[in-house]
């Protein structure tokens, strides 16, 4: 009986690790929350403030490792803080992120890890303002930034759930904003379609 066992173990492994050395294409929709925040030196502070995003994502993969390259529209929202003034940001973009990672797992249940580059690529920065700030204290913002992803996530047949962090590379702000970055948090679901 032992050694049943263990050849049935033995075959499972290597089925399991076989699998992951063939080349293999996904494809799929995903959405979810992100958390986001303008980070700057000394010009103003910002909080946190939930948003949004939906898109499509792709995978491809062989030996283990695989090519994740997604699409999907951003609401990144923020408050921007200086003295008593407050200015509501809420950017619309369309983001492209290039991921790299690796799986662990078999049988349609697995961790994945990813990390790589984004181009965010603005498509609208609505500002409203409160106290009276009126337009001395309006952000002026790039059309696209650069940015890094790191996350995580967990697969269980064709659902998924990720979580990552982004934090800015390029400086999204001018004349005066020059310092600021944004990062932000994302937490998603995944569907598989094929």
């Amino acid at each position: 009986m032992k050694k049943i066992i263990l050849s049935a173990l033995f075959i499972s492994l290597n089925l399991a690790a076989f699998s992951q050395v063939l080349p293999s294409f996904q494809f799929g929709l995903k959405g979810g929350a992100n958390l986001s925040k303008l980070s700057t030196e000394n010009t103003f502070s910002s909080d946190n403030k939930a948003g949004y995003y939906a898109g499509l994502w792709a995978r491809i993969g062989a030996a283990g490792i695989h090519l994740q390259p997604e699409l999907y529209l951003s609401g990144k929202n923020t408050i921007l803080k200086s003295g008593g003034a407050e200015n509501k940001v809420n950017f619309t973009s369309l983001d492209v992120p290039i991921l790299v990672g690796t799986k662990i797992g078999a049988a349609g249940v697995g961790i994945r890890l990813n990390t790589g580059p984004v181009v965010s690529f603005v498509l609208s920065d609505d500002q409203s303002f409160s106290n009276a700030a009126g337009n001395i204290f309006k952000g002026n913002f790039k059309g696209q930034n650069f940015a890094w992803q790191f996350g995580g996530g967990v697969d269980i047949g064709k659902l998924g759930v990720d979580l990552r962090y982004e934090t800015g590379l390029s400086k999204i702000g001018k004349d005066g904003y020059d310092d600021t970055k944004l990062s932000l948090f994302t937490l998603g679901l995944a569907y598989r379609l094929f």
